[in-house]
């Protein structure tokens, strides 16, 4: 059975739409949402077993981490051991938005979301639905692209596999996305940033 799906506004999302989803994630569904650049896959970061269903949705490997949204800075304490004061100056300038960074993950948190890595990547949601979602949920959520592994991200509903649809419990459809380069990836775990994937935001900007 297909996953329902609601259509959204991507610039003002409805309430009641958004509490769907909400609720869903809340009791360990699966929701596809849009994100700034492609389709994501929402589930509880906390639930071991919502984060199972992810990996078995994506067919995705056990060795890949999985990144994880917040709506708050308050939601860090509940995934990463500290906050450098390099984390902070980058945080402050660059959130929300697409700056992915790596921190230090507490020893409680689902394994799968680190793959053994010890690390966790972490960014806040910056488009208005996936920040809607995250701020009902009121906890972190999973952001990895709603695709098979090593099948390309999806920018349009109708162009999204159907197995991803049929496994999803529900989908927020807010129209075609913007695809484009990726968020930029940086480790903030030491005293300077490590710069691990330059995406939409350019590495002169942490240098």
């Amino acid at each position: 059975m297909a996953a329902r799906i609601l259509k959204i506004a991507p610039d003002r999302p409805a309430r009641d739409t958004v509490n769907s989803g909400a609720r869903i994630i809340a009791n360990g569904g699966v929701v596809v949402f849009p994100t700034r650049g492609l389709y994501g896959l929402g589930a509880d970061a906390l639930n071991e077993k919502a984060v199972d269903r992810i990996f078995k949705i994506k067919e995705r490997s056990r060795k890949k981490p999985v990144l994880v949204l917040i709506c708050k800075t308050g939601h860090l304490e509940l995934l990463v051991k500290n906050i450098t004061p390099l984390a902070q100056r980058i945080m402050s300038q660059f959130w929300p938005g697409r700056v992915t960074l790596i921190f230090d993950a507490l020893d409680t948190l689902p394994p799968m979301l680190t793959a053994g890595t010890g690390k966790i990547g972490i960014r806040m949601a910056g488009h208005p639905v996936a920040a809607a979602l995250a701020r009902a949920v009121d906890g972190p959520v999973t952001g990895t692209s709603a695709n098979l592994a090593g099948e390309p991200g999806c920018m349009r509903i109708p162009d999204m596999d159907p197995a991803i649809i049929r496994a999803a419990d529900l989908v927020l459809d807010a129209g075609p996305l913007q695809g484009g380069i990726g968020s930029t990836i940086v480790d903030v775990t030491g005293q300077s940033p490590v710069l691990l994937r330059e995406g939409s935001v350019g590495i002169g900007e942490f240098f």
